[in-house]
C-alpha cells in the first residue's frame, strides 16, 4: 500500500453521473454568464449561488447534490470543461487543410482527373500520330507503288515521299501531314476502276459552254460526264476545277473538249433524244488518269 493509502487519505474519482451533472451546472453557470459574475465577485456569496442552482435545477425536476454544485463552481473557477481552440501553427494549418478535404478534395480529384484526361488526348491525338508519322509515310508509299501499274504514278508517289520526309527533317509536322494524305489518296484513285460516260438522261444537261474570262470572245466547252462502275454503280471521283483550282469530290462535271465533238455529241441527242455513243473513256486500275477516246484537253469543271 501506497504512503497515501496507510495515511487514509486515497483520493477517489468521482462517479461519472457526477462528472456530467458538473459539467452541467458549469455550463449553466456560463450560460447565465451575469448570475455568476454578480456572486463570485463577492466573498462569502458561493452559498447563495448554489441555492440559487438548486432551484434552477429543481424547476426542471433535477436534484443536484450540494457536492456535485460545489465542484461545478470550482470547476468554473479553474475554466474546467472549456474547449479552448488550436492557437496558429503548421500543425493547426494542417488539421483544418484536413478537416475541410470534402470541399477541396473533389476539385483536386476533378483537376487531376482532368490534366489525366488532357495529357492522354494530347497524346494519342497529336504525339502518338506524330511519332508514327515517318513509317506511316513509308508505309502508305508502299501500298500505293503496289497498285500503280504506269511509271506516271509511281514517280508521282516518290515525289510526294520525298516531300513528306524533306518535311519531316525540318520538323514540319504540318507539311509531312498534308503528304501522307495526299499518298493516300493516291492510294484511293489507283484503286478506282470505272468509264467516263456523258450524261444520257432526258432531265439532265449533257453539255455545257462557258466564256473565259480572259478571252471574251472565245467559247469552252464541255460535255457532261459521269463515272460508272462495272456493276453500273456511279461513282464520286476527286476532279479539279480548272476555273478555281479547287478539287471536289462530285459525281458528275464537265470534260473540256473542242467545239467540233460538242456539237457532234449535240446533234446526237437531238436526233432522238439518245446519245448513241455516250462513252469518253475509261479509268483502269493502277493508273491515275482516264485514257479518252473523244479529243480533249484533260481540263474539267465542276459547278455551271
Amino acid at each position: 500500500m501506497t504512503a497515501e493509502a496507510v495515511a487514509g487519505t486515497t483520493k477517489e474519482k468521482p462517479p461519472l453521473d457526477d462528472v456530467m451533472l458538473a459539467m452541467d451546472v458549469v455550463d449553466t453557470l456560463r450560460r447565465r454568464q451575469r448570475l455568476v459574475e454578480r456572486e463570485l465577485d463577492e466573498t462569502g456569496r458561493e452559498e447563495d449561488l448554489k441555492q440559487r442552482l438548486k432551484r434552477i435545477y429543481a424547476q426542471q425536476g433535477i436534484d443536484v447534490p450540494d457536492h456535485v454544485l460545489e465542484q461545478g463552481v470550482a470547476a468554473l473557477k479553474e475554466d474546467r470543461f472549456r474547449y479552448e481552440p488550436l492557437q496558429g501553427g503548421f500543425a493547426r494549418r494542417l488539421a483544418l487543410i484536413y478537416i475541410s478535404r470534402g470541399r477541396w478534395g473533389k476539385w483536386l480529384g476533378g483537376g487531376a482527373a482532368a490534366a489525366v484526361l488532357a495529357a492522354a488526348v494530347n497524346y494519342f491525338v497529336v504525339v502518338a500520330p506524330q511519332q508514327a508519322l515517318p513509317n506511316d509515310l513509308v508505309a502508305a508509299h508502299a501500298q500505293a507503288v503496289g497498285l500503280s501499274q504506269s511509271a506516271q504514278a509511281r514517280e508521282r508517289l516518290q515525289q510526294v515521299l520525298a516531300d513528306g520526309q524533306a518535311a519531316l527533317r525540318a520538323e514540319d509536322n504540318a507539311g509531312a501531314r498534308a503528304a501522307l494524305d495526299e499518298l493516300r489518296q493516291l492510294q484511293r484513285k489507283l484503286d478506282l476502276e470505272y468509264t467516263i460516260q456523258i450524261v444520257n438522261r432526258p432531265d439532265q444537261q449533257s453539255g455545257v459552254w462557258r466564256i473565259p474570262d480572259v478571252n471574251t470572245r472565245a467559247r469552252n466547252y464541255y460535255l457532261v460526264v459521269e463515272a460508272v462502275a462495272r456493276n453500273g454503280d456511279r461513282l464520286e471521283v476527286e476532279v479539279a476545277n480548272e476555273e478555281t483550282g479547287a478539287s471536289e469530290s462530285v459525281s458528275l462535271w464537265g470534260l473540256r473538249v473542242d467545239e467540233s465533238t460538242f456539237e457532234s455529241v449535240k446533234r446526237d441527242k437531238q436526233d432522238d433524244g439518245i446519245i448513241e455513243n455516250d462513252r469518253v473513256g475509261s479509268k483502269q486500275r493502277g493508273f491515275l488518269e482516264p485514257r479518252y477516246e473523244f479529243p480533249t484537253t484533260g481540263g474539267t469543271i465542276t459547278r455551271w
